[in-house]
């Protein structure tokens, strides 16, 4: 072959590397912005999330805070005498030498199922369940809406 040959042979080799350098950085390209668009959808992801995750929070923080707040309110009420608690008697079952006394009005007639009235410290001990069974509840819509969020 000769120098001529070469030469051509050189250029046309130089030509397809050029070309072939110009495309793979082109495709480069192309799979970096591809990839740069996909790690912002992520952030943008991650963001809401974090957005959602937080107004729940929010959101079942109050309504721990409004319980909490009910419960001292009722607590507060009881201790004072402001308020009694009271059962439903069933006056078919009379157990034997337990008759409890049922409450009476201090005016009116009361037309409804007799009641008894529970001892003041009887009553706390039920209030207080019942604070901790709220709180139980809070917290478990709290756990809901959190994995729910991450399901989404």
């Amino acid at each position: 072959m000769s120098s001529a040959a070469w030469k051509i042979q050189d250029w046309r080799y130089g030509k397809a590397l050029a070309e072939q350098a110009h495309s793979q950085a082109e495709i480069l390209k192309q799979l970096t912005v591809a990839a740069a668009a996909s790690q912002q959808k992520e952030i943008d992801k991650r963001l809401a999330l974090q957005q959602q995750l937080s107004t729940s929070e929010q959101t079942h923080y109050r309504a721990l805070s409004d319980a909490q707040r009910d419960q001292d309110r009722l607590r507060d009420r009881l201790a004072t005498a402001d308020v009694r608690l009271s059962v439903l008697l069933d006056a078919d079952d009379v157990a034997a030498g337990c008759a409890v006394p049922a409450a009476t009005p201090a005016s009116g007639l009361d037309h409804g199922a007799p009641r008894a009235r529970l001892d003041p410290a009887h009553a706390q001990r039920i209030i207080a369940i019942t604070d901790e069974g709220d709180r139980g509840l809070i917290a478990l819509q709290a756990c809901q809406a959190y994995i729910r969020a991450l399901g989404r």
